[in-house]
């Protein structure tokens, strides 16, 4: 692998940062508040599933015991 001389790295680096595009303020807002609600979703999704395997389980386990 070759190396490449630190000012010419640093210049490529500089390049490929103008290269980015940055969101704006209204991007970051409804991403956030997306991954808020997904989140809860997924946490109120799993809550019920769990307490829906506990409820068989006890209601199993009462049965044999």
């Amino acid at each position: 692998m070759a190396m490449t001389n630190p000012l010419t790295f640093i210049q490529q680096v500089r390049a490929e940062t103008a290269k980015v595009v940055w969101p704006n303020r209204r991007e970051v807002t409804i991403s956030t508040i997306m991954v808020l609600v997904l989140s809860t979703l997924t946490a109120v999704f799993f809550f019920l599933v769990d307490l829906l395997i506990r409820t068989g389980l006890a209601g199993i386990l009462g049965l044999v015991g």
